[in-house]
């Protein structure tokens, strides 16, 4: 089950205001990248459902959790059903993340009190995944829907919703300042910001300092705004 409360893991994912999203299907380099981005200020990470038995390697980083870093709130990403997100949330998840918007999936997760962000590109979209419960709706692709314009857009009429946009936002000043002057609540970023093989300290390293950077980022635009 969940480690941490619903309230808590969406005040936190709001609060930080960056979610790292990252795969790899090695438990032992998982849990460096997990440790790498607890020790630069993100609480919160997305542990995404892609590769061949990615379960097995999720329950390895929620045992590593549990044991070594209780305070990390750790979410499955890539969930496109009821199922697999029953089976991640047995596994320890403390919330769930998809491409797309699953009624069956909302209303398993509202039943555990699990956060559920699923991926919308509309504002009807946005408006059934409030009706199904939903929090915080991620924005995907955030780039290909619309990119902080849409976002903007949308929270016009729609000023309650809180967005997270995955996949088109990079951890530079340029972006992140047009994201979060768009009103959203907080940033999921991949690739953009996991980089590397993680075969030595260094690559670790550079993943705790950047992620520091890009929280102390975040923290300064939205002082201004």
């Amino acid at each position: 089950m969940a480690k941490h409360s619903r309230l808590e893991t969406l005040c936190a994912m709001k609060n930080i205001g960056l979610v790292p999203v990252f795969y790899r299907p090695d438990a032992e380099t998982s849990c460096g990248i997990m440790r790498a981005c607890a020790e630069g200020g993100a609480r919160v990470v997305e542990f995404t459902n892609r590769g061949d038995r990615a379960i097995d390697v999720f329950k390895e980083l929620a045992a590593y959790r549990d044991e070594s870093l209780p305070e990390m709130i750790i979410g499955a990403g890539s969930v496109c059903d009821a199922p697999t997100a029953a089976m991640y949330i047995a596994a320890g998840a403390d919330f769930i993340v998809s491409p797309i918007l699953d009624r069956e999936t909302a209303l398993l997760c509202n039943k555990r009190k699990i956060p559920y962000s699923p991926g919308c590109g509309s504002a009807s979209e946005i408006h059934q995944a409030h009706e199904l419960g939903v929090e915080i709706c991620k924005i995907f692709p955030g780039e290909q829907v619309g990119g902080p314009a849409f976002a903007k857009a949308l929270k016009a009429p729609m000023p309650w919703a809180e967005l997270m946009p995955t996949g088109g936002v990079a951890p530079t000043d340029k972006s992140l300042e047009e994201w979060f002057s768009a009103g959203i609540a907080a940033a999921g970023i991949g690739s953009k910001l996991i980089k590397g093989s993680f075969s030595s300290k260094e690559d670790y390293k550079k993943l705790t300092d950047k992620t520091a950077e890009v929280i102390s980022k975040i923290s300064k635009i939205r002082t201004k705004i």
